[in-house]
């Protein structure tokens, strides 16, 4: 079946807006496959750093990114066989994958990747140009976001509630504090937005999603109501 014909969900946002997480309840729900870009661009920052290439180095990075093997297995994030989910989670990664992502050569490299994900029975894909540049023929897409105070929040109780790497432990009242945290989204957001390649914004056929005073089940309720309206009209 050709890719055209096959039913495609975007949720875009911000850092932290909890696309991830609704993303992959969607596509546990409808039963589709689940496409984290996002995580994509942690594994090239990753990579790069374990082998001392500068990710402000837009075209080493874009070159040794086509070299690498990565796969998606169930929980596991693969890297040439070896599982480093835990270890591109990090505030630290986070930070490289925003950095990296601004290169337009290192988002072609991906591009083939993340149109190879889309399979039948369907695709739920989050990220920030997923219904803009990657999808833009998609049968629903979203603009999932809330205020950056609230994603601040947010992270910080995650940070807190899960059992973190050695080297974000360490000096938690500083590095991890709600401050630095606000900061940090401030900072992704602003890269995110006036990169010259596919930066982020909301598709002019997006539906707009603010989840300041939502929960997560109320989120996915709602795109699955707008993906089941979708098919009527489609």
């Amino acid at each position: 079946m050709s890719a055209d014909f096959i039913p495609v969900i975007t949720i875009d946002g911000p850092s932290a807006s909890g696309k991830g997480t609704v993303a992959q309840l969607v596509a546990a729900q409808l039963g589709f496959h689940y496409l984290d870009s996002g995580a994509l661009y942690r594994i090239v920052a990753f990579a790069t750093q374990q082998n001392n290439i500068a990710w402000s180095n837009a075209e080493a990075v874009a070159e040794y990114a086509k070299t690498l093997n990565i796969a998606f297995e169930n929980e596991q994030v693969l890297l040439n066989g070896q599982n480093i989910a835990n270890e591109i989670r990090t505030e630290e990664m986070g930070k490289g994958a925003s950095i990296v992502a601004a290169h337009a050569a290192l988002r072609a490299a991906l591009l083939d990747m993340q149109h190879d994900l889309c399979k039948t029975p369907g695709l739920v894909a989050d990220g920030r140009d997923m219904g803009t540049v990657i999808f833009p023929h998609a049968s629903l897409k979203i603009f999932l976001t809330a205020s950056t105070q609230t994603r601040a929040e947010r992270r910080y109780k995650q940070l807190l509630g899960k059992n973190l790497p050695a080297d974000d432990l360490k000096n938690t009242g500083a590095k991890n504090s709600y401050q630095s945290i606000l900061q940090d989204l401030t900072e992704r957001d602003a890269r995110d937005q006036n990169r010259a390649s596919a930066p982020l914004c909301m598709a002019q056929d997006a539906i707009l999603l603010e989840t300041d005073h939502l929960s997560i089940a109320q989120a996915v309720s709602f795109i699955l109501q707008q993906y089941e309206k979708s098919k009527k009209t489609t």
